[in-house]
């Protein structure tokens, strides 16, 4: 068995033996995104860098969560390097860069571009508001928002479908 498997598998036990599902804002962002099976490798970094306690606080926060696949899209070794015990400091940046204090709806966010600082992680992320919202790490290739606005007792998730990196200094 996988370390990913086993991680989300306990995590996923544990908030089934709470009586907690997906849907509905009396769950937390932890508690939707272990319910719903396209965040496997999410809630698997999640607990490798124990945030779960964290996004399962009362914020509010605005994830933007990326799904298996923008995880799977990462260059072949990453996610199972990012897991290892010895690289909880990447993986905690990587995973915060995707926070962004306050609940931030995709209706309340303006056209054109603006920078929001992260949660907790020192950086910058740029958000894209145009033809959809997107993000954008300065890596030059966006991720977009494809699901907006599941509303959590604790926030907003909004759905991407690339995982975004720190360190590629944004230009908003």
């Amino acid at each position: 068995m996988t370390r990913k498997f086993t991680l989300a598998a306990t995590l996923a036990a544990a908030i089934t033996a709470t009586g907690a599902v997906a849907d509905g804002h009396g769950k937390t962002i932890v508690d939707i995104a272990a319910g719903d099976d396209r965040f496997e490798t999410l809630v698997a970094a999640v607990t490798a860098a124990d945030l779960a306690g964290t996004l399962s606080g009362e914020g509010p926060f605005t994830v933007f969560a990326p799904t298996d696949e923008a995880f799977a899209a990462l260059p072949e070794g990453t996610v199972d390097t990012l897991l290892m015990e010895e690289n909880k400091g990447d993986l905690t940046n990587v995973l915060l860069y995707h926070v962004v204090p306050g609940k931030v709806m995709a209706g309340d966010i303006p056209s054109g571009k603006m920078g929001a600082d992260t949660a907790l992680e020192d950086g910058t992320i740029c958000i894209n508001k145009n033809d959809g919202v997107m993000l954008d790490d300065g890596s030059g290739d966006m991720a977009n928002v494809v699901i907006a606005d599941i509303e959590a007792s604790n926030g907003v998730i909004h759905v991407i479908d690339k995982v975004v990196l720190p360190g590629n200094s944004p230009d908003c």
